[in-house]
């Protein structure tokens, strides 16, 4: 096995929860082989404080999370990411920055629990659902073998990772 640590950027359109989570969950589960970011196309400049309690009451430190944009990642002196993953159908449609070094892309869609409605209870299941898909995702991605695959063998693992596409709540 390879002992490079894959960058992975996260990114969404506010950067105030799914990208949120997934930057947490990966940073978590794949630590010592991937390092993980977030970043929104509109970044809302705060976080959801739903994604936050939600991470908080699973342990996580949320001391990192801050709604980002993702030129921050396109700039000079920026990690180089190798994997970009886009967590929102309108952002897989906006044009992106230019990467630096080409990172793989795969659209892993996820309902937007920040636009639920309903009660509290309801609010938070749309919160644990969303966590509960990334975590899967995000399993499945660092149980592959990145550096044993070839590119389009890697490509397409990513792909079918998010094909299964969940029906929004």
């Amino acid at each position: 096995m390879s002992d490079n640590v894959y960058n992975v950027l996260f990114l969404c359109n506010a950067n105030s929860a799914r990208s949120i989570m997934g930057e947490a969950i990966l940073n978590r589960i794949g630590a010592g082989r991937f390092k993980a970011f977030s970043a929104g196309s509109q970044p809302k400049g705060e976080v959801n404080p739903y994604a936050l309690q939600l991470l908080e009451s699973l342990n996580y430190d949320t001391s990192f999370a801050r709604s980002k944009g993702w030129d921050e990642f396109a700039e000079p002196g920026a990690p180089e990411m190798n994997f970009i993953f886009t967590l929102c159908d309108s952002t897989a449609n906006e044009s992106c920055p230019i990467w630096p070094g080409h990172p793989m892309t795969a659209l892993w869609s996820i309902p937007d629990p920040a636009k639920a409605d309903g009660t509290d209870a309801e609010l938070h299941l749309a919160f644990a659902d969303a966590y509960r898909m990334l975590n899967n995702r995000i399993s499945l991605f660092t149980n592959l073998r990145v550096d044993a695959l070839d590119h389009l063998a890697l490509q397409q693992h990513l792909d079918a990772i998010g094909r299964d596409t969940p029906k929004p709540i």
